[in-house]
């Protein structure tokens, strides 16, 4: 109960202290010359909402989040872009190593090659030596073994 009374007077205060009230003095002057004043009292109760003006906040608030999203997309795609550009220049330079070292692999292929065909030459080439010592060698052996 105590709460309900609370509430109610607190309410009422801020009613009462919503009250707006204008006061005019006009001071006319008569024919004869006198002065004539006339003081009127305007007052207004109750909470008064100026409703253009929470409209214009309104349209405020909505052209600035329109800006503000306006922002985040340029810059997400300003992101995208450059991203987009990274991949693509890492793809290009992924291909162009790919390109060397099989190109590398195909000279590295080619002198393993050539060495392996320049060893078989040299063996050949000491082989034919070597039997031909050996054949000289068996020519005197046999000499000797006739003597």
């Amino acid at each position: 109960m105590k709460k309900s009374i609370l509430s109610a007077l607190m309410i009422a205060t801020v009613v009462v202290s919503c009250t707006k009230s204008t006061s005019k003095t006009e001071k006319i002057e008569n024919p004869d010359g006198s002065v004539t004043i006339t003081t009127s009292t305007e007052s207004q109760t109750g909470i008064d909402v100026d409703t253009a003006k929470i409209n214009q906040t309104k349209e405020n608030v909505k052209a600035k989040a329109d800006e503000a999203g306006n922002k985040i997309e340029a810059a997400t795609q300003n992101a995208k872009d450059k991203i987009d550009a990274t991949a693509d220049k890492a793809k290009q330079d992924l291909h162009k190593a790919g390109q060397d070292i099989k190109s590398e692999a195909d000279k590295v292929g080619k002198d393993i090659k050539q060495g392996a065909q320049d060893v078989g030459k040299d063996v050949k080439s000491t082989a034919a030596k070597g039997a031909s010592k050996v054949e000289e060698g068996a020519k005197k052996l046999k000499e000797n073994l006739n003597k």
